[in-house]
C-alpha cells in the first residue's frame, strides 16, 4: 500500500504541490475550483467524487459508504497527491464517531497511504485548537436537524463549548427544511451576512462563529460564492472570526503544503500569509 516511489522525484510530478479533493456523491463540488483560485500557480488540484448509486444525503448512507474515503486517499496517493481534503462536514459524525475516533482514523489512513488526509469536520476543531477558541456559536446554515445536532455533538466531544447553534429554519429565514433543501445549497447573497449577524446576536461573547457544510450565496453577478470568498467582509461586519468548513479545510491543506494562499481573506487564511 506504500506510495509509488516515482512520486518522490519532483521531476515526475505535474505540479510541485498536488492536492486531491473528494466530495459526497450527487454534488458538483466547488472545492477544487475555489481552492485553485486562491492557490499559487505551483499548486495543482484534482477532484474525485465518491460513487454511491442511489445516494440521497442521508447520514446512514454516509456511514455505509465511509470506507470509500479510504479508497479515495489510496487512489490519490497512487496518483501523486501530496495531501487529500475531504469535503462534507457530516462524515466525521455519521457513524456516531467523536473527535477521538476521527483523529485515529485520519492518522491511520494518512500513514497507510503516505499522504496527509484532512476531513472538513475535523478541521473545524483543529482551527479552534490552533487559535485557542473555546467558546463558539454554530451557524448550521442549510443542515438538516440530525446533521446539525451531529456536528454539535462532535464539536463538544473536543471540549469546544458550543454556546448557541441553529440552522436557517431555526433562524427563521425559511419555514421548513424542505424549503431549504429545494435551494440545492445555493442561497440569496444577503443571507450569508444576515445569518451571521443573527448568530452573533444570539451569542455575542464567543471566540468565533463556526459554519458547517459548504453553503453558497449568489453575488451581484448571480454566481454562487462560498464563505471563503466572503469571510473578510463578514468578519469586518460582525467583528468575530468566521471559521467555515471550506475555510478551515483549505487552511489545513495550505499548512500541510507549507504554501500560503493568495489574495484577501478572512482571519484564518490570512494568518498563513505573514505581515501584509
Amino acid at each position: 500500500m506504500s506510495k509509488p516511489e516515482r512520486w518522490s522525484d519532483p521531476a515526475n510530478k505535474l505540479f510541485p504541490y498536488q492536492v486531491g479533493f473528494t466530495a459526497p456523491p450527487m454534488d458538483f463540488d466547488a472545492a477544487p475550483s475555489d481552492f485553485l483560485r486562491i492557490a499559487p500557480e505551483i499548486v495543482g488540484v484534482h477532484g474525485r467524487l465518491l460513487h454511491a448509486p442511489g445516494y440521497a444525503h442521508q447520514l446512514d448512507q454516509r456511514a455505509d459508504n465511509f470506507h470509500l474515503l479510504e479508497e479515495v486517499v489510496h487512489a490519490m496517493s497512487n496518483s501523486g497527491a501530496d495531501v487529500v481534503g475531504q469535503v462534507g462536514t457530516n462524515w466525521v459524525h455519521a457513524n456516531g464517531t467523536d473527535v477521538h475516533d476521527i483523529r485515529a482514523f485520519v492518522a491511520e489512513v494518512s500513514e497507510r497511504y503516505e499522504t496527509p488526509f484532512h476531513m472538513a469536520g475535523l478541521t473545524l476543531v483543529e482551527a479552534c485548537e490552533a487559535n485557542g477558541y473555546e467558546r463558539v456559536a454554530l451557524n448550521s446554515v442549510y443542515f438538516w436537524p440530525d446533521w446539525r445536532d451531529g456536528v454539535v455533538r462532535f464539536l463538544r466531544s473536543a471540549d469546544i463549548d458550543v454556546v448557541w447553534y441553529g440552522n436557517f429554519v431555526d433562524q427563521g429565514w425559511y419555514k421548513t427544511q424542505q424549503e431549504v433543501n429545494d435551494h440545492t445549497w445555493i442561497f440569496p447573497g444577503e443571507l450569508a451576512r444576515d445569518s451571521m449577524r443573527y448568530t452573533c446576536e444570539r451569542a455575542p461573547d464567543v471566540d468565533a462563529v463556526l459554519v458547517n457544510g459548504m453553503s453558497n450565496y449568489r453575488d451581484a453577478t448571480g454566481l454562487p460564492q462560498r464563505l471563503v470568498s466572503l469571510a473578510a467582509d463578514i468578519e469586518a461586519d460582525i467583528g468575530t472570526p468566521v471559521l467555515a468548513a471550506d475555510i478551515t479545510l483549505y487552511w489545513q491543506i495550505f499548512r500541510t503544503l507549507g504554501v500560503a494562499p493568495l489574495g484577501r481573506h478572512g482571519s484564518l487564511l490570512s494568518s498563513l500569509q505573514g505581515p501584509q
